[in-house]
């Protein structure tokens, strides 16, 4: 059987319901009596709560509910969120508070959820939080990523809640001590709003002491999970789903505390409940992104190859730990923390620390763009130091074909790669840098070059599930365990169960999001969703056509053993029949043969694969006013084998405009107080479609061996190359002016001040 898809560019089957307004989101589906949320948040970043009046509220017009942590405790649930732990690099635990669903004793961040009002209108519920009387002993506000100041939680008293590492630390020293040369950067990577077309929101409702909680998120079975072990229920005991999501970005993978408060407010109740987010709100709560400092080191011999390398990050958690915070910058930062260059001998720590700042977790990426960055930057500088081409000092250190498979010095084992071929595809595109930035020069603006190579480790459950199901009318769903949230899936997989089956692509409806219709399914991150998928549907349709070859064979009067399926139609010697796989389900139901109607299997993907790539941007920085604007943009990227490139041309396209938005205009700002000066887009910049240039991309295929289509996942790799492809463009362009230190944002403001006082401004 052909392994992979036919690689045809098709549009986006979803796209005409979502532009013409017939997408169904978590607001546009409300059930008959449906009761509203509105949440009352904290409005300080730390200080002990000794007096919450909330009788006002509960009187207030509509109101059906007021509760606060103790009415939550009451009713018998589990109000601890789970948190992530790493442990210590002396073998000891890292730090574990609890972290309530709603604050119990004190307020650490501003936008901590502390009650909630259920009322019969959305107005109804926000008016009454406005009648919560909230007394606290504000406490000084900890900000700064080092130990010490007011301790957020008794557990890590000097606010450090791991300190961990990973390698040889005295074989890398020795490696720095015999080292010809030795280079050093000190780079920090910008704390970054995630900011979905779609704010968070859930529903739920309860039938015959049956839960179902719907939700905007990135996968139903984890989310059912954790209302099973928060609720004290019993899995089969809730039903998940999920509507059409707009954006996700890792931040909707997790439970966060207004899910549990809407489930229990609909029990005491009896009555749906719906929350959704408004924008600022979400900016307040919702978990956001990146935040370290890091000292990336390197060692060269005299020939210019690395020996070893070293990092020390200083990473912000943010108030709590969040789902997977500890493990971001640490386990899956290290995944990938020598990148594609071939060095045994590397040392990775990282200290976290508790601010009264909103909770750090996964964005797209999660600890691999953050490590590409450290590592290209340091790549880049090093060349400076040394006095080499950038891109030769890569290539003298790539690992080579012949290599692979390469385990690398934290444990994983790339199957393949041809970093080479892929540079060499970039550098037959980018050439005539030298006089575009002469003609700049002459209108006295400023043009640099930067480039990155980035590699990935995929992420997430490496085991999927897949079910076929074929209906009276002939058409044929595909029900799969892995969430949308505007990748294309409905396109993608009806594409390649298609591709393998001969089913007429527009009589295949792909179902996501519901509990219900599979028993298991490991969502979406990691960019895990096409790989796993894929090798999932694969299984079943092996699955499909062994349980139809038997009952095909004495339908056609032939032995089991003549028959063959061509990926259109059965056929056997001697048989003038050619049934597809639609006109066999039609005859098993003419047949009575109800079990070859519904098909499932589960599958299993022994390695990951490692996309990678190499990305150039071109900036242009006007002197007089600072403005950096990204005029050129190329991406090379090796995915392995295609099912649609148009689909994955447009995943690096949203993920390098993710990258641009950090690297130039995603500024987040909080006072020395700890409120959040960047709470909506009059002051957090996103980018806009005319501060971005057009894309190109091209596909430089090495397929994988780590799947039997040979893909490699493609949803978070234009952000894991754009950061350092940009600020690597940034600081080509102020070499010249003196700057040697250029940290990202590069606003307007900051860059002027650069260029105008050096490196020592804006920091």
């Amino acid at each position: 059987m052909e392994k992979f898809g036919k690689s045809q560019p098709v549009k986006r089957t979803e796209d005409q319901r979502f532009l013409t307004g017939q997408g169904q989101y978590m607001d546009d589906a409300l059930p008959p009596n449906t009761l509203f949320a509105a949440f009352f948040r904290s409005p300080v970043a730390h200080g002990r709560i000794t007096a919450l009046d909330l009788e006002a509220a509960r009187e207030a017009e509509g109101v059906r509910l007021v509760m606060a942590f103790d009415d939550l405790a009451d009713a018998g649930i589990d109000t601890v969120l789970n948190g992530a732990t790493v442990p210590n690099r002396d073998g000891s635990k890292a730090a574990a508070p609890k972290r309530h669903m709603l604050a119990k004793d004190r307020g650490r961040h501003v936008g901590e959820p502390v009650a909630v009002v259920i009322a019969g209108t959305p107005e109804q519920a926000r008016d009454a939080v406005e009648l919560i009387w909230l007394e606290t002993e504000d406490l000084p506000a900890k900000l700064d990523l080092a130990a010490g100041g007011e301790p957020l939680h008794p557990e890590a008293p000097d606010n450090r809640a791991f300190d961990w590492a990973l390698g040889d630390e005295a074989a890398t020293e020795a490696a720095f001590q015999a080292a010809a040369r030795t280079v050093s950067l000190d780079v920090h990577d910008n704390r970054v709003i995630i900011s979905p077309i779609e704010p968070r929101g859930c529903q739920a409702q309860w039938d015959d002491g049956r839960l179902h909680f719907s939700y905007g998120g990135q996968g139903v079975w984890a989310m059912r999970a954790q209302l099973a072990q928060k609720l004290k229920l019993e899995p089969e005991a809730i039903r998940v789903t999920t509507p059409d999501v707009g954006g996700g970005f890792g931040m909707k993978v997790m439970p966060y505390p207004e899910y549990f408060c809407v489930a229990v407010a609909a029990k005491k109740l009896d009555q749906p409940v719906h929350w959704m987010s408004d924008r600022s709100e979400a900016m307040l709560s919702d978990h956001h992104g990146r935040d370290l400092t890091s000292l990336a080191e390197l060692a060269f011999d005299a020939d210019n190859r690395i020996t070893a390398y070293r990092v020390h990050s200083k990473v912000n958690l943010g108030a709590y730990n969040s789902h997977f915070g500890q493990s971001i910058q640490t386990n899956l930062f290290s995944k990938v923390l020598m990148g594609v260059y071939d060095v045994q001998t590397t040392y990775l720590r990282v200290e976290g620390f508790y601010t009264n700042t909103t909770q750090v977790d996964a964005y797209r990426g999660a600890g691999r763009p953050e490590a590409i960055y450290v590592l290209e930057r340091t790549i880049d500088r090093a060349a400076r130091e040394l006095g080499v081409d950038p891109w030769a000092l890569r290539r003298k250190n790539f690992i080579q074909p012949e290599s692979f498979p390469y385990k690398t010095a934290t444990g994983e084992t790339y199957d393949v790669g041809d970093f080479d071929m892929v540079l060499d595809r970039m550098a037959q595109q980018t050439d005539g840098f030298a006089a575009r930035k002469a003609a700049d020069a002459e209108r006295g603006l400023i043009r640099g070059q930067g480039l990155c190579y980035y590699i990935e480790s995929i992420l997430g459950d490496p085991s999927e599930n897949a079910k076929v199901e074929f209906a009276e009318d002939g058409t044929v769903a595909l029900c799969v365990g892995t969430q949308s949230n505007g990748q294309g899936h409905e396109t993608v997989y009806a594409q390649f169960l298609s591709d393998q089956t001969g089913i007429p692509m527009d009589q295949i409806t792909v179902v996501q999001g519901d509990s219900d219709r599979l028993p298991h399914g490991g969502g979406t991150g990691g960019s895990r969703s096409v790989t796993v998928q894929s090798t999932a549907t694969l299984a079943t349709i092996d699955v499909m056509i062994a349980a139809f070859t038997p009952y095909l064979a004495a339908k056609m009067g032939v032995e089991e053993s003549e028959m063959t399926f061509d990926h259109e139609t059965f056929r056997a010697p001697g048989s003038n029949l050619t049934p597809t796989l639609v006109e066999a389900a039609q005859m098993a139901r003419a047949d009575g043969r109800t079990d070859l109607l519904q098909h499932e299997a589960r599958a299993n993907l022994d390695a990951r694969s490692y996309p990678n790539g190499a990305h150039v941007a071109e900036v242009v920085i006007d002197s007089f006013t600072g403005e950096v604007a990204v005029d050129r943009y190329t991406v090379v990227d090796d995915f392995g084998n295609l099912i649609n490139p148009m689909l994955a041309e447009g995943q690096v396209h949203g993920g390098v405009v993710q990258g641009i938005g950090q690297a130039l205009s995603e500024r987040v700002a909080y006072d020395d107080q700890g409120q959040l000066l960047t709470a909506s887009f009059m002051d957090y910049a996103l980018p806009r479609a005319a501060d971005i240039p057009m894309i190109k991309f091209t596909s430089a295929p090495v397929p994988s061996t780590a799947n039997p289509m040979g893909m490699k996942g493609c949803g978070e790799a234009g952000t894991v190359g754009a950061l350092a492809a940009v600020a690597n463009a940034v600081q080509d362009a102020l070499w010249d002016h003196g700057v040697r230190q250029a940290d990202m944002p590069f606003t307007p403001h900051k860059t002027w001040e650069l260029l105008t006082h050096g490196s020592v401004a804006a920091q």
